[in-house]
């Protein structure tokens, strides 16, 4: 019998497998607490406890470790006083050292060292733009219009503060994976969600960004997961992402439309991660488990056992019911 370790890895790389892996996450931090652990032992012990909990009582196929708590970025430039780009101009690295790293390094340690199996971890990582709009609004999922007026402005130092954010987050990588033992990452990406702005945009000024956080996980040998994020209704031109190198996909199917077949087409056949709608009103969270094993073997049936993932579209409720999750991975191993 496969072990979950190498399940998911041969599933990441698309071969075939003994049963579909299946891989749900939710926060263990309230929304106001997200922007603000570090240097905040408080929300990163419930952080590392509320891992532990999930482990025990779901013993999962893999671990989405949560940044609850890392989800700003410190650079002392970056407040929700700046109202133009050129107040950033003069941007500079945290540096190899920061505390901001060590903390975060520290986090997956004590994470991992609750695992009760040898499971694949990767660690949640938001986009450079994502950090910078949610730092200028001081909350999570805002800061959009401010970011688009941002790249308006003056779009090549837009582009510079992207950059120097991402070489920061490269380094958050590599010692993520190199120091503190993760395979891998998962990294949040999403479009400026504001009318008029184009995909074109998106490439010429934000990908590279992208970009330079995702060949530092490459070259560190890690595993890369591209989420593809639709939270709270936001909407993406997937097509966009297409050429990321990344080994695993995640979207939002409803909401964007596309279907796990389609994404896979559309991703030159890399393995995809979905099917469930994350919210309060899908399926996981309200049907019966009889509807739900029938969707999950739905899944499967319409996308073949190879180069899939069951998940969701999104982080599922904190308040669910760990037996849902539960639900699905015994459906897929019968």
């Amino acid at each position: 019998m496969t072990n979950k370790r190498e399940l998911v890895l041969k599933a990441f790389k698309g071969e075939k497998v003994e049963r579909v892996p299946v891989g749900f996450w939710y926060h263990f931090a309230e929304e106001d607490e997200l922007l603000n652990g570090f240097q905040n032992p408080d929300i990163f012990a419930k952080n590392v406890s509320g891992h532990k909990h999930f482990v025990q009582e779901v013993q999962p196929d893999f671990v989405k470790i949560m940044s609850d708590g890392f989800f700003s970025y410190p650079n002392p430039l970056i407040t929700d006083q700046v109202r133009s780009i050129k107040d950033l101009a003069a941007i500079e690295s945290l540096g190899d050292e920061h505390p901001w790293f060590d903390q975060q390094v520290a986090l997956v340690k004590e994470v991992r060292a609750t695992f009760t199996e040898d499971i694949v971890a990767v660690y949640n990582i938001f986009a450079p733009l994502t950090h910078l709009k949610w730092q200028i609004s001081n909350k999570v999922a805002f800061g959009d219009e401010l970011v688009a007026g941002f790249l308006k402005e003056d779009p090549q130092t837009f582009q510079h503060v992207l950059k120097v954010i991402a070489k920061d987050l490269a380094t958050l990588v590599k010692k993520i994976i190199t120091e503190a033992g993760a395979d891998g990452i998962y990294y949040s990406a999403q479009t400026i969600q504001v009318p008029g702005f184009s995909s074109q945009d998106y490439k010429e000024y934000i990908s590279e960004s992208d970009l330079i956080v995702l060949e530092a996980a490459n070259r560190a040998h890690g595993q890369n997961i591209l989420h593809i994020c639709g939270y709270k209704g936001a909407s993406n031109d997937v097509t966009i992402f297409k050429d990321y190198p990344v080994q695993v996909v995640n979207w939002a199917v409803g909401p964007e439309g596309l279907s796990l077949k389609e994404g896979k087409r559309l991703f030159g056949g890399k393995t995809v991660l979905g099917g469930f709608e994350n919210t309060e009103e899908g399926l996981l969270y309200t049907g019966s488990k009889e509807d739900i094993q029938a969707k999950a073997r739905e899944l499967v049936a319409e996308n073949g056992q190879q180069g899939i993932i069951i998940g969701a579209d999104c982080t599922i409720p904190s308040d669910i019911d760990n037996r849902r999750i539960a639900w699905v991975r015994e459906a897929l191993a019968e």
